[in-house]
Parts: C-alpha cells; sequence; structure tokens
C-alpha cells in the first residue's frame, strides 16, 4: 500500500511540473496571439464604423434581406459595443434581443473576443443586475442575460495553447470577480435566505464562479444546498459537477427521493449514471402514485369543492406531463410504456375542455309573452348557470418540476362527499380515484343538463313549472368518464 501511495505521488508530481513547463513555455507565443487580437480589434472598429455608415444611409432600402445579412448586422452591432468598450449599451442591446437568444449565444463569443478587456467588460455589462438588482422593484427579471453573457466569455478568454486548463484573468479582475461572490452571498439573507432564492439567480452565481475559475472548495457544503433547492431547473445537474458537488451526488439524489422530488432525482441519475443504483422507473411510478394521492387528499375538500376540483386536476396532469417528458427524454419506454399515461392525460384534459365549454342556452332562458297569460319560466332562469361558470383559469404550462408545485394541504373530514354520496377514496394507490362510483370529482357541477333543467317550456320532455315561492329545482345529476384502469404496465 505504501509503495502504491508513493507511486501515485510520483506520477502526480510529474504530471504537475509538466504542466508547469508547458505553461511556461506557450507564454511567449500568447502574449503573441494577444498582440494580434489587438490588431484584429483596430481593423474591426474601423469596419464597425464603415458598416454603421453605410447602414445609416441604406436605411430606407431593400426590406428583404437575406438570414445572412441580417446576421451579419446584429454581430456588427455587437462588436461596436465591444470595440468601443460600451458595457451599459451591449448590456441593454443583449437584454432586448431574447427572442434571438440562440442567435446572440452564437455571436456573442464572437464579439467579445474584440474586447481589450473582454472580463473586466462583462463584469461592468451585468453590474445593474448581478450580483444585486439595482433597478427598481417589479422589473423584468434578466437573469438570463447575464447567464448568457457569462457563458459566452468562457471560450474568449481559453488560453489558446492549453485551452480551458488555464483562463486569462488578470489578477485584478479575478478579484473583483471573488468580492462580486461574497456580495451575493451577503445578499441572500436580505431574500429570506437559501430556501428563498430564484433558481435563475443561482444558475447565474454558479456561472459567475465557473467563468472566471473562482470555485471554493470550502464552500462545498453551501454549494450542495443551492443545488438541492433549485434542483428541478434543467441545468443543476451539470453545474453540480462543475463546481465540485460529484462525490455528494449520490446523498444529493436520496436527499431529492425523501423529499418527494424523484423526477428531479432522475434527471441526477442520468447525469452521473447511477441507474443501477437508482432504478429511474421504480422512482417515477413512485411519483406518480405519492401525486394521486395528494390529489385525493385535496378532493376531501368540500368546503370548497370547485377549488379542490383545480387543485387535484392540475397536480395530476402536471405529474403526468412530467413523467411522459422523462420517459421520452431517457428512452425508458420498453421499460414504463407511456400509452397509459398519455390516455389517463387526455380523459383529464377532456373533462377540462367539457367544463369550460358555455352551456346551451334555450328559448326557457327567454320570458315569453304569451296571450292567454299562461305561467312563464322565471326572468333570471337563463343566468343562474352562468353565475356559477368556474373562476379558475385554466392552468399555465409549467417550467418547474412538479414536485415543487406549491398546493394547499387538503381538509380531512370523517365522511368526505363525492359527488351525489358519501363514498370513502379507493384504497388502491395505482386504481383510479375517480371512477363512476366515486361520481367523477372533476367533473363541473354546473353541467349542461343542470344548466337548463327544463329545456323548451314547449316540449313534451320538460315543462316549465308555475313561478311559486314553493318552486325547487331538481339535483344537479352527476358526471363520469369511463374508470381508468392505473399507470402501471
Amino acid at each position: 500500500d505504501i509503495k502504491h501511495k508513493i507511486q501515485t505521488l510520483d506520477t502526480e508530481t510529474k504530471a504537475s511540473l509538466s504542466s508547469l513547463e508547458e505553461r511556461e513555455s506557450t507564454i511567449e507565443h500568447s502574449v503573441a496571439l494577444a498582440l494580434q487580437k489587438v490588431e484584429a480589434a483596430v481593423k474591426a472598429a474601423a469596419s464597425s464604423i464603415t458598416y454603421n455608415n453605410n447602414n445609416n444611409n441604406n436605411n430606407e432600402g431593400d426590406n428583404n434581406n437575406d438570414d445572412e445579412n441580417e446576421d451579419f448586422g446584429l454581430l456588427m452591432k455587437l462588436k461596436s459595443y465591444c470595440v468601443k468598450m460600451d458595457s451599459e449599451g451591449f448590456g441593454a442591446y443583449v437584454c432586448s434581443m431574447k427572442k434571438e437568444i440562440e442567435l446572440m449565444r452564437e455571436k456573442i463569443p464572437l464579439a467579445l473576443a474584440e474586447c481589450a478587456d473582454p472580463a473586466k467588460f462583462v463584469l461592468e455589462a451585468i453590474s445593474e443586475v448581478f450580483p444585486v438588482d439595482k433597478r427598481k422593484v417589479g422589473m423584468t427579471d434578466l437573469s438570463w442575460a447575464c447567464v448568457l453573457v457569462l457563458e459566452s466569455l468562457i471560450p474568449v478568454m481559453e488560453d489558446p495553447i492549453l485551452g480551458g486548463n488555464r483562463v486569462m484573468v488578470t489578477p485584478s479582475v479575478k478579484k473583483n470577480a471573488k468580492e462580486i461572490a461574497e456580495k451575493w452571498k451577503e445578499s441572500l439573507e436580505e431574500r429570506g435566505g437559501v430556501e428563498s432564492v430564484k433558481p435563475i439567480d443561482v444558475h447565474t452565481f454558479f456561472q459567475h464562479l465557473l467563468t472566471f475559475g473562482i470555485v471554493e472548495e470550502e464552500d462545498v457544503g453551501f454549494y450542495r444546498k443551492l443545488v438541492v433547492g433549485s434542483a428541478w431547473r434543467k441545468q443543476m445537474p451539470k453545474l453540480a459537477l462543475a463546481v465540485g458537488l460529484a462525490d455528494q451526488m449520490p446523498d444529493m439524489i436520496e436527499e431529492l427521493i425523501s423529499r418527494g422530488q424523484q423526477v428531479d432525482a432522475v434527471h441526477f441519475i442520468h447525469e452521473v449514471g447511477l441507474v443501477d443504483r437508482f432504478p429511474p422507473v421504480s422512482l417515477l411510478k413512485s411519483f406518480l402514485k405519492d401525486a394521486k394521492k395528494v390529489a385525493t387528499t385535496i378532493l376531501e375538500d368540500s368546503n370548497h369543492s370547485s377549488r379542490a376540483v383545480h387543485l387535484a386536476a392540475r397536480k395530476e396532469q402536471s405529474a403526468l406531463k412530467a413523467v411522459i417528458k422523462c420517459i421520452e427524454e431517457y428512452k425508458l419506454e420498453e421499460e414504463f410504456p407511456p400509452e397509459n399515461l398519455k390516455k389517463r392525460l387526455e380523459q383529464l384534459e377532456k373533462v377540462k375542455v367539457e367544463k369550460k365549454r358555455p352551456a346551451a342556452a334555450g328559448p326557457a332562458n327567454k320570458r315569453t309573452r304569451v296571450s292567454n297569460m299562461g305561467p312563464m319560466p322565471p326572468a333570471k332562469a337563463g343566468r343562474i348557470t352562468n353565475a356559477y361558470v368556474s373562476s379558475f383559469p385554466s392552468p399555465p404550462a409549467f417550467v418547474r418540476s412538479p414536485s415543487h408545485t406549491q398546493y394547499p394541504t387538503g381538509y380531512s373530514f370523517p365522511s368526505p362527499v363525492y359527488g351525489h354520496g358519501n363514498r370513502s377514496p379507493p384504497t388502491n394507490p395505482y386504481a383510479s380515484p375517480y371512477s363512476p362510483e366515486a361520481t367523477n370529482p372533476y367533473a363541473s357541477p354546473y353541467s349542461p343538463e343542470a344548466a337548463n333543467p327544463y329545456a323548451s317550456p314547449y316540449s313534451p320532455e320538460a315543462t316549465a313549472p308555475p313561478l311559486s315561492p314553493q318552486l325547487s329545482y331538481p339535483a344537479t345529476p352527476p358526471m363520469s368518464y369511463p374508470a381508468y384502469g392505473g399507470y402501471g404496465n
């Protein structure tokens, strides 16, 4: 064992010495390349001025420019800011081009290469938003622009010979970057701590550390808290590895599972290749089971039945969408066919559409003047159903993981009411709790049948009763759809 350790140390020492020698030997060449960049920047400045002048003269020219010319114009615009070191104008222009984010991702590195000091330029460009947003409260979140610019700076600062192994950042800029990182950490207390920070802000912070090479080993515990708190964000598994949390990934996965974030855990599992240790399919089925339990609990809130139905439907729908997307992303169709999940999702979507469909208005909703002064339907009969149309809007498309969606805890009652009759929720977790026997809790209590109980006053099926204080309306008939067999294979 001792001999093996000595050999390992010797190997590491030789590798370190070789790296130092290589760095020393490439310094002169790197300086020469830097001088070439300065000369190229001067030429780019002259080209930019010429382009801007020509563009102003031909402002009312042909509007049918092809994509290549438009791309070139965007690049020259970015380069003009970089050559002039106009960080404020650069930041404002990037923020205004969110719809062209993919094109900006391609062009910004080319433009930053024209800066005399790209690192300093970027820090100044994002200073209005990061580390602390200095703008008025309620302004549009621009953290995405900070992440985009910081990512674009990485290839610009890489050593032309050694690549990413050596980042060309001056000591003064690195010191400034560390001070900015410390200021961001201090501002967390004012924003409610790690638990309250927005995931996009965490992403910006991590990208700042990686771009300027200022990840600190003593802050690993702090980094882990940030990762777990924002685990639903798509880039978080890769960022966790980049900031040195590879050894802690198994523990973080177990923590996510214990917190009911199985879908987030699956993303981390595939990123680090721990599929054998944490089977994804069983985790996804467990996630669906938990989501159905939560939906059933919400439905027990009989005092707010309309809201309970709405929240329960949203919970199950978001869970189904997340699992289906996960199955397709990681090619798990053979182990967990998504057909049954898609059918269940279609059922829920169909019920939601039927609920939002306006009630049919028949002749009975209008007062008819009868020559013989016979009985007439109530004057407000046509407005009764419209007054009870659900006020809850259709749920928006979710970006966050369903495991983070917050719903109020359902109220427990000794005998919850499901439609017409008291029935207990089913005990089988994978059997549908919304079967015909439960009178379909997702069906609207204000169905078209109840919307117009008397149909036409002249039809044989229904005759309007005389207007009387003793008038009583029939109970709302239940609605149901076919029972769902479950999510499993």
